[in-house]
């Protein structure tokens, strides 16, 4: 006998997205000379979904979806592209991702792989310019960590 109050629940369909993984370390501050660990919502290295690029104002923000830093809960925020690195496309089973995603009214992600493809290409491009524009004319400090010192990018 089935006790069961009606039909299992509909899993939610995957959707393409964007994966990328915040910067290590970034310069903030007067002249870039202070460096921080990741952001203030996600540690650095941790792993966040695109599901949104604001392309008006040059894709300088996008809206991602990750584990939150302190709580490790999921969490939907706007943040500077150029926190963040390592652009892909993704296609995402998660569920609490996908339920953030629409419980933020994104939850249709990007149309297909080759869009998402696209899409990381674009913003991998303007995270690298946005990060040198960051505070062109001052040095890095010594042993610099920021994510341009780490993997060559700078200079």
């Amino acid at each position: 006998m089935d006790h069961s109050n009606g039909p299992p629940p509909q899993q939610p369909q995957p959707v393409w997205l964007v994966a990328a993984n915040v910067v290590a370390w970034r310069r903030c501050g007067v002249g870039g000379q202070e460096l921080r660990p990741g952001t203030k919502c996600f540690k650095g290295g941790a792993k966040v979904y695109v599901a949104d690029a604001y392309w008006g104002p040059g894709g300088d923000r996008i809206t991602a979806v990750g584990r939150e830093r302190h709580t490790g809960r999921w969490i939907v925020i706007d943040t500077a592209t150029r926190h963040l690195h390592s652009f892909r496309p993704k296609l995402v089973h998660t569920p609490r991702v996908l339920e953030r995603l629409r419980d933020a009214r994104r939850a249709r992600g990007f149309v297909s792989e080759d869009y998402a493809a696209d899409v990381s290409a674009t913003l991998e491009q303007y995270a690298s310019r946005y990060r040198a524009e960051q505070a062109p004319y001052s040095p890095h400090p010594d042993r610099c960590l920021c994510h341009a010192c780490l993997t060559g990018e700078a200079g």
